[in-house]
């Protein structure tokens, strides 16, 4: 069965296609299946010795882009047999500029084709700040720990300034994306990050594309649970300093968008030994699974090798908490981003204490223990 992920971007659409295609690789489905990503911004047909026959790709060696009509990627995506997992995201539409006499053959050709899921977030908040973030990165996602640390040690030590339009340049895009979902898709499931992603696995597995199969887990294909093997990926790169920081049970988170300062600060990071930025259980959750952790990753780049995956999976950028140490002015842009709700009526507006409630949660599923008073 071939998949489609419908995504505005930042909402984990790139974590998921990969994550649905090394589970339908290790569910031994009938025909080879093979990750695109972006429909849209270059596809080529090619000979695989891999599996005897021709597959699709990204363009190998040469650039992405809008180069293809959607009529010729139509026709290249039913030119071949294998099944693909794929994403469609909306700004990739909007900046190609096709008319809507091109698109709307090409969007009934997917909702005949594929399994399509939407991918979306409740926390709207997050999901403005990371495009923000994305600004001034210029990484939509990272996929190695060094990468990582070098696209982000400066930001975190300078910090930067998210400016009030570019939060609402960001919430518009994201009601329009809902808006072209529901106006051209049929869509099979909803994948909701805030929700989904703790029990990403269970998600994955329960859509009707595995009906069929025996659905093993990660923890049958790699000896490892996934939860622990996305815990050892974020933590191998985390330099915001806020692991080392909560030493006991007696510290306690709080989210303080009238201060200057931050409860907690970041520390002098250095990018060749994110080990001192972590805590003791931290860094010993990392010894006991970093041998499985890393065969995983030896398994996951073997399909990577065989361009079955584009990329391997992206790690974990930013917590809540450090989207806050991130940014310079996060209370403004929180009253910015409830007063954008209040008019449109899209998203939930938070107050200082869902906030921090918030925080506390992702801190107890990215960290070994919850450090929490």
């Amino acid at each position: 069965m071939n998949v489609l992920i419908l995504t505005p971007d930042r909402v984990g659409s790139t974590l998921l296609q990969r994550l649905i295609t090394v589970y339908m690789q290790a569910n031994d489905f009938d025909r080879p299946v093979i990750n695109l990503h972006e429909l849209t911004n270059g596809l080529m047909k090619y000979y695989s010795p891999v599996f005897n026959t021709e597959v699709l790709g990204k363009p190998n060696g040469g650039s992405w882009g809008y180069f293809q009509s959607l009529t010729e990627i139509r026709e290249l995506l039913d030119s071949v047999k294998h099944y693909k997992t794929s994403r469609l995201a909306h700004y990739h539409i909007k900046n190609r500029q096709d008319t809507i006499a091109d698109q709307v053959p090409f969007y009934n050709y997917l909702n005949d084709n594929f399994f399509i899921i939407s991918a979306q977030r409740d926390n709207l908040l997050e999901h403005a700040l990371s495009w923000c973030i994305y600004t001034h990165s210029k990484k939509l996602n990272v996929y190695g720990h060094q990468e990582k640390i070098d696209t982000f040690a400066d930001l975190y030590r300078n910090k930067i300034t998210v400016p009030p339009d570019a939060m609402i340049k960001y919430l518009n895009q994201y009601k329009e994306y809902l808006a072209w979902v529901d106006n051209h898709f049929t869509v099979s499931s909803y994948f909701r990050y805030d929700q989904d992603l703790a029990n990403i696995e269970e998600y994955v597995l329960n859509l009707a594309v595995f009906n069929n199969t025996p659905r093993k887990t990660w923890q049958d294909t790699f000896q490892i649970g996934f939860q622990d093997w996305n815990m050892c990926h974020y933590l191998f790169s985390d330099l915001s300093g806020l692991s080392n920081q909560l030493p006991d049970h007696s510290q306690r988170l709080k989210l303080e968008y009238n201060g200057t300062q931050s409860d907690y600060q970041l520390q002098s990071l250095s990018v060749n030994d994110v080990g001192s930025a972590l805590s003791v259980s931290d860094q010993r959750f990392l010894m006991k699974h970093q041998d499985r952790y890393y065969r995983a990753q030896a398994g996951i780049q073997e399909l990577v090798d065989n361009k079955i995956l584009v990329t391997s999976i992206p790690i974990k950028l930013q917590t809540m908490m450090e989207k806050k140490l991130l940014v310079n002015n996060f209370g403004q842009c929180v009253e910015v981003y409830n007063q954008w709700v209040s008019a449109n009526g899209i998203g939930t507006m938070y107050t200082e204490e869902q906030l921090g409630a918030i925080v506390s949660n992702e801190i107890s599923c990215w960290h070994s223990r919850p450090l929490l008073g």
